[in-house]
């Protein structure tokens, strides 16, 4: 179930796209994250196409994410033998915790720390006490095992779209005209609606849920 060794054609950034790994795969090393997913309806489909050609006609060639979520820790390196332990801990951190609906509709850019990718997000305008809430209960977990906390002022957001490297400065450049067909989508502005139902882990290639209380 848990390979301990992945396929050294991984390590190739031309099988990622271009994308470069932040940290190198170690043995028994396993990236780890805590998300909400997000199920995408028709209508973001067709936004989101809309905004990937106005950015290529700004220069700015756009990938879309294969899937969408809504990151509430940071990308952790864990060792396959925390992998039971700390999906346990958070399990239990979270069986108290509450669903709700957040909404997003505005778009921001974001680079990773490395400068190896720029992203196109749309950004949280409702529901953010509650998710601080989650990150609290995500970041005990993590201190409990020694692992980087979620960031102090979290802006939290859906990825839509990514290219390679830093193009911070070019996207920002169109980023009004990509607003622009957000708040005039058909028959008024886009909102994106979270409902946050659940959170999931992803270590290696087992994804774990964590149902939350209705």
């Amino acid at each position: 179930m848990f390979p301990d060794e992945v396929d050294p054609q991984t390590e190739d950034s031309s099988f990622h796209g271009g994308r470069i790994r932040s940290f190198k795969h170690e043995r028994g090393n396993w990236a780890t994250y805590v998300y909400v997913p997000y199920h995408p309806e028709e209508e973001f489909r067709e936004l989101l196409e809309e905004l990937l050609s106005a950015a290529g006609a700004c220069g700015v060639g756009l990938t879309p994410q294969e899937e969408f979520h809504l990151s509430l820790s940071q990308t952790v390196v864990l060792r396959h033998h925390w992998i039971q332990p700390l999906t346990q801990s958070l399990r239990t951190g979270l069986a108290h915790c509450k669903r709700f609906v957040c909404s997003a509709g505005t778009l921001r850019v974001y680079c990773n720390a490395e400068k190896t990718r720029t992203f196109l997000g749309m950004e949280v305008c409702s529901g953010h006490a509650q998710l601080l809430e989650l990150v609290r209960v995500v970041d005990r977990t993590m201190t409990e095992f020694r692992l980087d906390t979620f960031y102090k002022d979290p802006s939290f957001h859906v990825s839509l779209a990514w290219c390679v490297g830093d193009m911070t400065v070019q996207m920002k450049e169109c980023i009004q005209e990509l607003q622009r067909l957000v708040d005039e989508h058909e028959e008024g502005p886009f909102v994106l609606r979270l409902e946050c139902v659940e959170l999931r882990c992803r270590t290696g290639n087992k994804t774990y849920c964590f149902p939350l209380k209705p």
